[in-house]
């Protein structure tokens, strides 16, 4: 099992990583919290994998465990969802001593952190992620949080876990789509942060057709993912120790956010998953970050071919330029009347651009939704 440190201002966590280690939660929440009343949350089909392995490994180390499962889906990130939790948590009589475990992907750990993060003030919660997407990405920072009908994620927090034990195991039964979503947001890492980790995405990519990639954990194999997880941890865990709060250097991990939260939002929350909207929009802040000439045409391309390995849903058919476009305005990420984006600026390396031309938006938007980069 290996371990890497999380180090914010106020707050040290672990994240664990290994290979069968779901039948181990207990004996690992057993390290840093003491035995205690528990309340697990999980969507329909993670619970039918995995919540009587968690729930007996609990029960073997002195915790009082009880299940909630939820419907899933983004659709279902909502204020009304996070009170159906309050409801189930005052009915069991948990207090401040009680703690909550998110298994599942990012829409269960955002959810889920965001009751902890406000039920009686706070109790602690432990991150359990069975998504690429989670392992690499919201699992592990604090960003908890629910959906608004105009907006993705205007409302939410900043409550680190406890802990995160990620098992890479609980790939193998992730379906296609989901792997994609996580890829996403790996190769995200390697745009904006690491050069040398994007050569390795677009080492895997080169010797992967475009239908294998779904097939991730078979077509990869366990060591290497093992290895870019733990490099995305680590890159995302350096970011969050110099800026728990996003006020700076955090926000460099928007790359591809703004453009992929307006489709999100343009779409009812119904037809993309998180992270195949943020391969969306990182193609189009790639393609702006070319009109407006921060990066050179070449490496600009490399970037949309990785990005371009990822399979998608088709667009829908009644989705607009004007329905994307004024989804950017609710974007949680605005300062002022400022609208921000994060754009590549070498493999690597990003900058911060404020108010582009709202033309030349719109006409990333256009050229991006007849699918001409699916």
């Amino acid at each position: 099992m290996y371990k890497i440190m999380i180090k914010t201002g106020q707050k040290h966590y672990p994240v664990y990583l290994g290979k069968g280690i779901m039948e181990s939660v207990g004996s690992v929440v057993s390290r840093h919290l003491s035995a205690r009343p528990v309340l697990i949350v999980c969507d329909k089909n993670v619970s039918s994998l995995y919540a009587k392995k968690c729930l007996e490994s609990l029960r073997r180390e002195g915790f009082k465990p009880h299940l909630e499962i939820l419907e899933g889906g983004e659709r279902g990130k909502t204020l009304e969802a996070a009170a159906n939790l309050y409801t189930r948590a005052l009915e069991l009589g948990l207090d401040r001593h009680s703690a909550v475990i998110a298994l599942g992907g990012g829409v269960t750990g955002d959810l889920v952190g965001f009751f902890a993060a406000t039920y009686l003030r706070g109790l602690p919660f432990v991150q359990v992620p069975t998504t690429l997407l989670a392992m690499v990405d919201s699992s592990v920072g604090g960003k908890v949080a629910v959906n608004h009908p105009l907006g993705k994620n205007l409302i939410g927090a900043f409550h680190q876990p406890a802990l995160v034990i990620s098992d890479i195991h609980t790939l193998e039964t992730l379906p296609p789509r989901e792997f994609n979503a996580g890829w996403a947001e790996l190769i995200k890492y390697g745009v904006v942060c690491s050069k040398k980790l994007f050569k390795r995405l677009e080492l895997l990519n080169n010797n992967l057709s475009r239908g294998r990639l779904g097939k991730g954990f078979k077509v990869i194999g366990a060591h290497k993912l093992m290895n870019l997880i733990i490099r995305a941890v680590s890159i995302k865990g350096a970011i969050v120790c110099r800026d728990e709060k996003e006020e700076n250097l955090r926000r460099v991990l928007n790359f591809g956010h703004t453009f992929g939260h307006a489709l999100e939002a343009a779409t009812h929350y119904g037809h993309y998953l998180h992270g195949e909207a943020v391969a969306g929009g990182m193609i189009m802040a790639t393609e702006l970050a070319l009109r407006l000439k921060q990066i050179d045409e070449p490496s600009g391309r490399r970037i949309k071919a990785l990005l371009e390995n990822i399979e998608r849903p088709p667009t829908p058919g009644g989705l607009t330029v004007e329905a994307v476009a004024g989804a950017l305005s609710y974007d949680k990420k605005r300062k002022k009347e400022e609208l921000v984006f994060v754009l590549p600026c070498r493999l690597g390396k990003a900058v911060f651009c404020k108010n582009p031309s709202f033309h030349l938006v719109e006409k990333v938007i256009e050229e991006f939704l007849p699918g001409k980069h699916s």
